[in-house]
């Protein structure tokens, strides 16, 4: 309780440091000293979520003179240079000795990346000196942010972060003279120095894998006699194809089976079964084992955490080690899965790894989120040697905040990563990738009919493949193998391994199968599945059509396994097959009938029809009909092929398979996962918000756990945190009135509390949300600085449609909802994120209108930005299960 009394009422105080463990005490009627004063460190936010050395020994009291008053206000404005401020050369803010009051020891140097003066070295005066640190301290009165801890599986306040590097910022922009400018160049060129890190790090990781994964996928079919560790290429380089390379050595010729054909086959059917078994369930191992967010392609949840999500340890080093290791055996498998996605995880995985090195950058979690859409943009890069689709992929597909600054940070560290890669020279064939190709023949007007129906064909295919592959993620969500996930890896790579082997158009590698359909038929050409023989046509073209059902299928039931797995590069290899299908069709039709009037256009002496062309613009079809995207994958071909002259009919195909796929569906493979998953993500998508008033789907007061500013202690507060699972609460004068205070999050009321206990601080401390209106007897613990005294407030009486874009555009975390001060409701992101995605019918409209307060599954989303726990195990509802390893 607070009693009342006068200013001058002499009753003993102490304020609890929290930061420093220190307890400030002394009689009220004491009065400091003309011109005694004190700077009030600042406070910030620990990135990690933990507190670090520099951050515990900070102090948020404000001194408060004898009648209450606060005295000497400090602010974060920048200090208007008098003529008694005198710097030197080498200055770096601190004012001259002459200039500093005599009472008070000189003034510690700022530096932009300690967190303010530790109370240690404040002034302790002698007994019986009058001294300033013995009243209260308003942390509030000044422009300081405050601070934030952020949990796992929380979302980061954008406000937040982005005033706290203004403030620093505007602090570093203070140091004057030499040394000044060198600390602002330094800290410039922090970002710089990670993306370029991070571009070399991708690329030589890059070029690793390539080299790595071709070594494993030949080593199924046989080994090099001269040197073990070489793939086939690297072991008959410098040979002709139809030349024999005698240091390869099959596996029938290594155990002696080279009379029979049939015993050949055999044999090396088996040895390709079971090292794509072994390699398929080390990589499972490896993933359930040591990292699980090292799974899948991990751009959905790159989508996610670049919107404002924290994962823990999804970026780690263990993620890093696992996810390069697994992507290079789960690849060599033969499983239908590619390491394009996969790679964009690694990049980010790097660029995280190396902003740790860096203050200014590892706590603060939006520019954090700045750097890695820049690192993303590497992982496209070097997938695809494109560099400039890299960055398009970063800005249309995963970035959710992309100002102008990041996208010449992409720009650089795209082209650092490919550069890279260009130097390393994986394939010693001077290209990036194995499928970059050049054409010499152009296109005719007749063959645009042929593209149009390609791109038909990719928007069906994203549409079916989508459903498909949702269909198999909820069955095995829901089935016996998700407790035994190495097994379900194991089973799927038999059944791949045994098809494949016996198809000619599915026993290579995916990569090495993109690269042959891509290649236009010359006599140079090495043709070894046939594609450009002038005899029947009808053979090829059934098993091209078969081969590309049977990818889908396998690949719709492989993306989604516990194993680094993409979907982009099989994608591409079912729009190539049945490209070029239909390109061999053409061509058939045109050398049968040559004269005829749809083929005037054509030269007689040379190859009218390139099926390759048409592999390629339904690889791109494929890809733009699984993924939704448009211009990157427009410039990513380009760059594949390097001709402007396919620019146009590659184009009129992704236009036409993303309206095809849209009328089935808005949503790509990447947002029907983090639909799946429940991330809470918003996508600036101007999809369609139901014309409501937001009181209507609010989380009203009477419905919510709220916390009084004054009349609670250490030992209720934490009941309230044991009892109510609510990842927030909001703040209110009384309970009578509910005049809005502010807003607190379990994290940081968590985080102060446990704080408060480990400095010695009893139970029964008082907790105050508010400036103490009179004097307190006894100990107190100000709360002021973890709580939000500023939040987003809206009218109950606002449309639903303002309330969504504000969370959309601004990164909000929850919005509060007043009437003349006086709380009315809560709405949190997760809240907006099941209205927006709430099925269609009477359940959807009826959960629209009800606040959401019944939960789904289980979960109840009542008030303050509620994280549901999920059962014991579930790895899938958010990875929040025991499984999850993690950031």
């Amino acid at each position: 309780m607070i009693p009342s009394s006068s200013g001058g009422s002499g009753v003993p105080h102490r304020l609890l440091n929290l930061e420093s463990g220190n307890l400030s005490s002394s009689s009220s009627t004491s009065s400091p000293p003309p011109g005694n004063h004190h700077r009030q460190p600042t406070v910030e936010e620990d990135g990690d979520g933990r507190d670090s050395p520099s951050t515990r020994s900070q102090s948020h009291s404000v001194p408060l003179s004898e009648s209450g008053d606060r005295i000497n206000r400090i602010t974060f404005k920048r200090r208007q240079r008098g003529s008694s401020s005198r710097y030197s050369l080498f200055s770096v803010g601190t004012p001259s000795a002459a200039t500093t009051p005599s009472l008070l020891p000189p003034e510690p140097a700022y530096s932009p990346y300690s967190s303010g003066t530790n109370l240690d070295q404040l002034h302790h005066p002698e007994p019986g000196q009058k001294d300033l640190t013995q009243s209260a301290l308003d942390p509030w009165s000044s422009e300081g942010p405050g601070r934030r801890v952020y949990d796992d599986l929380t979302a980061i306040d954008w406000i937040f972060e982005y005033t706290k590097e203004r403030i620093r910022t505007r602090a570093l922009l203070r140091r004057g003279g030499v040394l000044g400018h060198i600390v602002q160049l330094w800290d410039s060129s922090q970002v710089w120095i990670v993306l370029i890190g991070t571009g070399l790090a991708a690329g030589l990781l890059a070029a690793g894998i390539d080299i790595v994964t071709n070594w494993l996928g030949d080593l199924k079919h046989g080994y090099c006699n001269s040197h073990f560790y070489l793939s086939r290429e690297f072991c008959c380089l410098g040979l002709e194809p139809s030349d024999k390379c005698i240091n390869w050595i099959p596996w029938s010729q290594a155990l002696g089976v080279t009379g029979s054909k049939a015993g050949s086959y055999i044999i090396e059917y088996l040895f390709y079964i079971t090292f794509s078994i072994v390699f398929a369930a080390i990589a499972s191992l490896l993933v359930t084992k040591y990292a699980m967010y090292a799974r899948h392609s991990g751009i959905p949840e790159i989508k996610t955490v670049l919107g404002g999500f924290v994962i823990r340890r999804f970026m780690g080093t263990w993620t890093l080690i696992i996810k390069s290791l697994g992507l290079c055996l789960a690849v060599a498998s033969g499983l239908w899965l590619g390491k394009e996605g996969p790679l964009v995880h690694v990049a980010c995985c790097c660029a995280n790894l190396l902003m740790k090195l860096f203050y200014a950058l590892r706590k603060n979690e939006a520019r954090k989120r700045e750097v890695l859409s820049a690192a993303s943009a590497a992982g496209i890069s070097v997938a695809f040697g494109s560099p400039i689709g890299g960055v398009l992929f970063s800005l249309e597909q995963l970035s959710y905040y992309f100002p102008d600054k990041t996208m010449w940070q992409s720009f650089v560290c795209a082209m650092v990563a490919a550069v890279t890669l260009q130097l390393m020279n994986p394939f010693r064939t001077g290209k990036l990738v194995l499928y970059q190709v050049k054409y010499t023949r152009g296109w005719h007007g007749f063959e645009m009919v042929p593209f149009a129906i390609l791109g038909v064909l990719g928007g069906l295919y994203g549409a079916f493949f989508i459903k498909l592959n949702m269909k198999i993620a909820g069955w095995r969500k829901e089935s016996r193998f998700k407790k035994y996930p190495v097994a379900e890896v194991v089973t799927v790579a038999v059944v791949t391994a045994i098809i494949n082997f016996p198809i000619t158009f599915m026993k290579p590698q995916s990569s090495e199968l993109v690269a042959n359909l891509f290649q236009e038929c010359s006599p140079k050409t090495d043709d070894f599945l046939n594609l450009c023989s002038h005899g029947k046509a009808a053979g090829p073209i059934l098993l091209l059509l078969l081969s590309s059902l049977l990818v889908m299928l396998l690949a719709s039931a492989t993306f989604g396994l516990q194993i680094p797995a993409g979907i982009i590069l099989p994608s591409m290899a079912i729009g190539a097959l049945y490209g070029r299908a239909m390109g061999m069709v053409v061509q058939a039709w045109q050398r049968n009938h040559p004269r005829s009037w749809i083929f005037t256009s054509c030269d007689p002496d040379i190859e009218c029809v390139t099926p390759g062309v048409f592999a390629i613009i339904g690889a791109a079809s494929a890809l733009g009909g699984v993924t939704r995207m448009t211009v990157s994958i427009v410039v990513i071909m380009f760059e594949l092929t390097g001709a402007l002259t396919y620019v146009l009919p590659i184009m009129i195909a992704v236009m036409i398979s993303k309206w095809v796929g849209d009328a089935f569906g808005k949503r790509g493979i990447y947002e029907s996962w983090i639909q799946f998953k429940e991330y809470p993500f918003l996508d600036n998508r101007d999809d369609p918000v139901p014309d409501i008033p937001v009181r209507e789907v609010m989380t009203r007061i009477e419905d919510l756990v709220v916390i009084t500013e004054t009349g609670h202690t250490i030992d209720s507060l934490e009941g309230i945190l044991a009892s109510q699972p609510y990842k927030g609460f909001p703040v209110v004068s009384d309970t009578r009135q509910a005049g809005l205070v502010g807003y607190i999050s379990r994290s940081e009321l968590r985080f102060a509390l446990d704080q408060a206990r480990t400095r010695g601080a009893s139970g029964d401390t008082e907790c105050l949300f508010t400036a103490p209106r009179s004097v307190i007897e006894g100990d107190y613990l100000d709360l002021r600085p973890w709580m939000d005294q500023t939040p987003i407030t809206l009218s109950p009486k606002s449309s639903l449609m303002l309330v969504a874009n504000l969370f959309q555009k601004l990164g909000l975390r929850y919005v509060l909802f007043a009437t003349h001060g006086l709380l009315q409701g809560v709405l949190t992101k997760k809240d907006v994120y099941f209205v927006l995605n709430a099925e269609e019918g009477a359940a959807g409209v009826a959960g629209r209108l009800s606040g959401i307060g019944e939960g789904r599954e289980g979960r109840r989303l009542l008030g303050g930005d509620l994280e549901s726990e999920a059962e014991e195990g579930d790895d899938e509802v958010g990875l929040l299960g025991e499984e999850s390893d993690g950031l």
